[in-house]
């Protein structure tokens, strides 16, 4: 068990207590395409991520794709909600594996069929090596599910808004015109 996340955990369920006013928190991510293939460029904080489509798609295969990239963050998700969780417990945890898969109905995408154009279903399975009781990892899991937030944002409805702005290349001082306002949502 890590001393330091369960002192970080610790001091930021006192702090929060004491202060719900500031629980909530504004994730941010931007995402630019400037090249004429499917590559991307994510900028989350002071990390940059590529993200790019697999050669079948179309793609150069730079990195992964958007959809595995959010098969990924619910399994990270989940090991960091593990390791909190656990620390918290008092749980020694030595390994934790998240294995997900999510189909998708390509025909969605490619505007071919009237099918959803995400994942009809993600399923995954959890990998944990510790000597703890059976119990107390079926509580941390438990507790787990419940709490992870990726988790959460995909098992339910979250509202969803956006617009597109448009800018021509030669006025590239001039303020972006709004040529949609609202996300259709299906």
């Amino acid at each position: 068990m890590s001393a330091e996340i369960k002192d970080a955990i610790t001091q930021l369920i006192e702090t929060i207590t004491q202060k719900p006013q500031i629980a909530t928190s504004v994730f941010r991510a931007s995402t630019f395409s400037e090249q004429d293939n499917f590559a991307v460029r994510s900028q989350i904080r002071a990390f940059t991520a590529v993200m790019d489509e697999p050669l079948e798609l179309g793609g150069t295969d730079s990195g992964p794709n958007p959809v595995e990239m959010l098969l990924a963050a619910l399994g990270g998700c989940q090991e960091i909600v593990y390791r909190a969780y656990a620390a918290v417990m008092g749980l020694e945890i030595e390994r934790i594996e998240v294995h997900a898969k999510g189909y998708l109905d390509l025909r969605g995408l490619l505007n071919l069929a009237d099918v959803p154009s995400g994942f009809s279903q993600v399923s995954f399975t959890t990998k944990i090596i510790s000597d703890e009781p059976e119990e107390k990892i079926r509580e941390l899991a438990e507790m787990v599910e419940k709490h992870c937030p990726v988790m959460d944002s995909l098992m339910r409805e979250v509202s969803v808004s956006g617009k597109v702005e448009v800018q021509k290349t030669s006025g590239k001082h001039e303020t972006p015109k709004v040529v949609l306002t609202e996300i259709a949502s299906d």
